[in-house]
Formats: C-alpha cells, structure tokens, sequence
C-alpha cells in the first residue's frame, strides 16, 4: 500500500513497520470508561488491511511458543474470572490497565501442539454457541418488529374502509378516525432546571424530576408509564424556577439527546427543559397518546429533529403535531390491544434474553474449562445444540 495515499501517511516508514497491526495479533482494551466500557478484554486482529491501534488499545504479540488464538481464549478466560482488578488503575472515572502487569497474571501452561488443540476444539464450539446466540438477538429483533406493527394498526385502524389522512406518517386510517392537531386537545409544556449555583434549591428535594438520566427505563418501550424519577427538586427549587407540576397522567417526550421517547406520568412530576409534555383534555387518553407518540418516533426523529452530534426536536414542530382522533371507546380498545400485546412481546423477549444470558455463561464456562485443562478436548463432545437448532 502506498503510505503516500494511505489515512495512516502521518507515520514515517519506520514508525509504521513498528506500529502497525499484523493479522495474529491481539487488540487488548487497556482503557475505558468504568462498568460501561471494563478493560481487560481481548480479540485477534485477523483483518489484512493496514491498521493500529488507539492510545485506547495496546497490541500484544504473542511468543513463537504461545498459540495467539490460544491467548486470547487465556485473557478472556481470566477477564471472565475478574482477574483483571487488581491491574486497573483509576482515573477520573476511566479504567486503565496496567498491561505488563496484566500480562504477567499467572495461567495454565501447555505444549504449542495442546494449545492449537484448545484453540481448535474452542475455534469450532464458541462459533456454533455464537451462532445461537446471533439466532436469539435476531428473535428478538423480529419480535419487537412484529410488536411494533401490531401497535401501528391499533393507533391508525385498519379495515376495508381506509381513507387518506395528508398524514406524513399515517397516510390512511380507518374512516372512524379524524385527524386533529394535538395542541386543540391537550395542554403542551415543558419544564426547567432551578439554579445550580444556589444550593438552597437543592436542599429536602422530594419532587419528582424527570430528566435524561430517565429515558433509558423507557428507550425499548416495556414501561408505559413512570412512578419516580432518578432525581428529585425542592418546592424551594420549583418555585424558584420555569419548571412546571404536572398532574400525574401527564404525556412527556424526550426532545433532547435521547430524543423521542415517550411515558406517561404515573404520579405529579416536574421534568427538566429536555421535555415537551401534554396533559390531555377529555377527548384524548394519555396511553392512546403514548402509543401515537411512539407510533410517530420515526417520523419526529426522521422529519423534525435536527443536529449532526444530538438529535433536537423544536417546540414550533412539536406544536404543529397532527394526531389520530377515534372515539374514546375505540382508544381504549386500541390501548387494550396494544397492552396485550406488549405482554406477549415482554414475555418473549424476557425468555430470549434469558436464554442468550445463559448461552453466554455456559460459553465462558466452555472457554475457562478447555485453557484450564479441567475440560479434555481431545475427548470432549459437542455440548451444544447442532447448527440445525441455531433457528428454533
């Protein structure tokens, strides 16, 4: 490759000949950022095109008598066991690892052939594993697919009497449905930070405050509705503030950063700036609210937010919202179906998700057994599914 052309031209000859990454070696995470990001893991670089590593990542080369694929099962069999805690140093919330130290963690020895059988024997069962456990995420996809059409049909209707909405993102609808502009049937708002600098405001808080540090408990839409929040405000801080009390039953959407997901309030909260709300008149019901809002996510995310880095829905777009108005008979119809439903989904999910933790445990167990010598490979069968059950 001519380094001349290359995104990697700013290393000279020599410091590219010492940098760069060769397939056979191994990237080890030796940075991050606490539980989210532990470090300590490692993967086999197998990739032929030119590449280094980050300040984030250090390259390890394994010795002529050391199989790499075998390593790697080594430092992950020990990342598993959480060997890894007594090499980490903190700093200002990012892990560091001391690599030499890491490296120099005591594990089973074994001959180069014995080692090419581990890595051989764990080479085929962590795939055909894998593979199950690709088949289960891929369930689980499907499954929430499916659960999200189901819930499209309830907000919009179906049936042979679909007419034309001008909807950007319900282009027809059953005829029982008229379409209104959602500010003419609910009261829209917001809510406020009270001062940081005046800590009197932050003293006896015992006011629900709906925030950003909220909407991951509602981001895959299994919690339809909220009764506390992470962070509270003082009636000193509400008074002395924009911040609203909404009455519980109140609709708020995440407008900002992890825009666009909605939840009902299950009690009275305040909600920070990164909020838009709505409390329902008599003719809408907060829950066949929710599932419009969510229903439209694509729509408001795709047509209305803005921003390259975090994702901005304005308050003049959201006041212009145009919604689906059948009778309040047949929203809580469509809120029922959208309940059951949710029910099936959850369930479903739960049980995919269990079962890919367990796969998952029994591959670490599989992988910590062969490095060991407790498993003998050249003995051992299968163990798991065949590849034939990966799509059951």
């Amino acid at each position: 490759m001519d380094l001349a052309r290359s995104p990697l031209r700013s290393f000279d000859a020599r410091t590219w000949a010492r940098l760069r990454l060769v397939p056979g070696d191994i990237v080890l995470e030796k940075s991050g950022g606490g539980d989210a990001a532990p470090v300590g893991r490692a993967v086999l670089y197998g990739d032929r095109l030119p590449a280094v590593t980050s300040n984030f990542a250090a390259r390890v080369r394994a010795a002529s008598t050391v199989d790499p694929r075998y390593l790697v099962y080594v430092l992950s069999s020990l990342y598993s066991s959480g060997a890894t805690v007594r090499c980490v140093k903190q700093t200002t919330g990012i892990q560091n690892l001391d690599t030499e130290a890491w490296l120099q963690t005591p594990a089973a020895s074994h001959s180069l052939d014995v080692q090419r059988q581990i890595a051989d024997f764990l080479d085929d069962r962590v795939a055909r594993i894998d593979q199950i456990i690709s088949a289960r995420r891929s369930q689980q996809l499907t499954v929430d697919e499916a659960f999200a059409a189901q819930r499209r049909v309830a907000v919009v209707g179906q049936g042979p009497h679909a007419k034309a909405t001008g909807l950007p993102w319900a282009e027809h609808s059953s005829a029982d449905r008229s379409v209104r502009r959602l500010s003419q049937v609910a009261l829209m708002g917001t809510g406020h930070t009270p001062s940081r600098s005046e800590p009197t405001y932050w003293v006896d808080c015992d006011i629900p405050w709906l925030t950003t540090s909220d909407v991951h408990r509602f981001r895959r839409d299994e919690v339809d509705r909220l009764g506390h929040t992470t962070i509270q405000i003082s009636k000193l801080g509400l008074a002395n503030s924009a911040a609203v009390l909404h009455p519980g039953g109140t609709v708020a959407l995440s407008r900002t950063a992890s825009a666009g997901f909605s939840i009902v309030m299950d009690q009275p909260m305040a909600t920070s700036q990164d909020f838009v709300t709505w409390t329902c008149g008599p003719e809408l019901r907060a829950d066949f609210l929710l599932h419009t809002l969510r229903v439209m996510r694509p729509f408001l995310l795709g047509n209305l937010a803005t921003g390259s880095t975090h994702k901005t829905i304005y308050f003049p777009d959201l006041m212009d919202l145009r919604v689906l108005m059948p009778s309040l008979d047949a929203q809580d119809y469509a809120v029922q179906s959208v309940q059951e439903s949710a029910a099936r989904r959850n369930d479903a999910l739960r049980s995919l998700r269990r079962q890919a933790e367990l796969l998952m445990e029994y591959k670490q167990s599989l992988i910590t057994a062969a490095v060991t010598g407790e498993l003998d490979v050249t003995t051992a069968g299968s163990g798991i599914p065949s590849n034939g059950a990966a799509d059951a």
